[in-house]
């Protein structure tokens, strides 16, 4: 049975069809090609998971964060960086899109083209999720453990509401950061700082 998760502005829905067995990875390819103005992701129990376009004003600091990461990116040149409609499948079989994704180009060019043409199977050394009006703090969290889970190096949650920047690595506890004006990401991204000025 395939279950649709609807994420709504004031909680998420979900939607069972009995009558539908579970999708395939190529199912669901094709479920959100043909739904291509839908943000989609799958968890890893084969949940679909359907969002809604960004609001404006979230749409804007995505726009902040990916350009300073894509900057970075392009002088760095060690790596490459992804937007908010990126989808990656993880190991555990999850489908994910962070809101920006930055992957080591060794490991990014391992891939074969027809992985890289698809929800390339490989989970982002880097990632970010910027907390939406919409989201609950305790999904987002959810998610970034499963990020680090999954072989994510280093991960930021960016809670706009309450002004807080949550950063994940392996094997240690989250460390919040309250109201920062920029946030490093050193060690790992050698150089890479986050101004949040037009982020908050």
């Amino acid at each position: 049975m395939t279950t649709l998760l609807i994420q709504s502005t004031s909680a998420p829905l979900m939607i069972d069809f009995p009558w539908i067995m579970g999708m395939t990875e190529e199912q669901f390819h094709q479920f959100c090609l043909a739904n291509r103005d839908l943000r989609i992701e799958r968890a890893a129990s084969g949940e679909v998971i359907v969002m809604s376009p960004t609001f404006s004003d979230t749409g804007n600091r995505n726009f902040n964060i990916a350009l300073q990461l894509g900057n970075w990116a392009e002088r760095n040149g060690t790596g490459i960086g992804f937007d908010s409609s990126s989808g990656f499948t993880l190991p555990n079989g999850a489908t994910r899109s962070p809101d920006a994704a930055w992957i080591k180009l060794e490991r990014w060019n391992a891939l074969t083209e027809k992985q890289k043409a698809s929800f390339a199977p490989i989970c982002p050394d880097f990632v970010i999720e910027l907390r939406s009006a919409s989201d609950s703090l305790s999904s987002l969290q959810q998610k970034m453990a499963e990020y680090i889970a999954n072989g994510t190096l280093l991960g930021w949650l960016i809670d706009r509401q309450n002004q807080t920047v949550h950063i994940y690595r392996p094997d240690q506890e989250p460390v919040i950061l309250d109201a920062p004006e920029t946030v490093s990401g050193e060690p790992e991204l050698l150089g890479f700082e986050l101004v949040m000025a037009k982020i908050w």
